[in-house]
């Protein structure tokens, strides 16, 4: 439980950013928040599950500061995101605390690597750290491609390299990193209640993809209303997993965050 409790102070000090700018709880911080829980784990001897987790952080908080920083996302998206002016200091309050938490949950299982007391890097270690390196390399590969297609077409929608297998490959990827970490830390549920919060953050991460899926949709089916080839391109590739023909989530109202 200490453990666990280091690692909630530790993300809600690195979600605090979110007080400067209401989406970086969500964003920076959750880069933060996972990168510096997992330099905590990792001198505490989590091992590889642990270091990828830094890694992980660091990638995503680094991509979503250039974003900010040294690219049109901030104009292109005002309107569409709150900046948080007029959000009260209560909800945002309730945001910091909430989010930390949710991270505090999903990183658990690299946590009960060392509240179990189990540090070894068996097969299923492997296993998930492997799957956790491919979707990582998968998120940032598709991050890539995307902003060098809207480089070079910026009113123009992304469907080449990955965006040929599903619209949303960012948000696969991630989904494959945190499977991976679930899978990694399988061995160290020792408890009922390690199950229970490992699959709570492992859950709400997904929610949180599918959700973010939907808005993109909305997004989308408002600004490309009017291209045939961008309906082509939406009904005919998978909003998020491949082969799977779900091809809109657009009136699944309960994603709606």
């Amino acid at each position: 439980m200490v453990t666990l409790l280091i690692t909630l102070a530790i993300a809600l000090l690195l979600c605090s950013i979110g007080f400067k700018n209401y989406v970086y709880f969500i964003s920076i911080g959750y880069g933060l928040a996972v990168a510096g829980m997992g330099v905590y784990l990792t001198i505490v001897g989590a091992g590889l599950p642990a270091i990828i987790l830094i890694v992980y952080g660091i990638r995503l908080a680094g991509y979503i500061t250039y974003r900010e920083v040294a690219t049109t996302y901030n104009k292109k998206m005002k309107g569409e995101i709150k900046d948080g002016k007029t959000v009260p200091m209560g909800v945002k309050i309730a945001l910091w605390i909430s989010v930390s938490a949710m991270y505090v949950c999903m990183v658990s299982p690299v946590s009960f690597r060392i509240v179990s007391g189990f540090t070894e890097h068996s097969v299923m270690t492997w296993v998930g750290v492997a799957i956790s390196v491919f979707g990582f390399v998968f998120e940032a590969i598709a991050d890539v491609q995307k902003q060098m297609a809207k480089k070079k077409d910026p009113k123009r929608f992304v469907d080449t390299g990955l965006y040929k297998i599903v619209r949303c490959p960012n948000y696969l990827g991630e989904m494959l990193f945190w499977t991976g970490v679930l899978l990694a830390g399988i061995e160290a549920y020792t408890a009922a209640w390690h199950w229970v919060v490992a699959i709570i953050g492992y859950v709400l991460i997904i929610y949180t993809m599918f959700s973010g899926a939907r808005r993109l949709e909305v997004r989308q089916n408002r600004v490309y209303k009017e291209s045939e080839e961008y309906w082509k391109y939406h009904d005919t590739t998978p909003i998020m997993v491949p082969f799977i023909p779900l091809y809109s989530v657009e009136k699944h109202k309960w994603l709606v965050l």
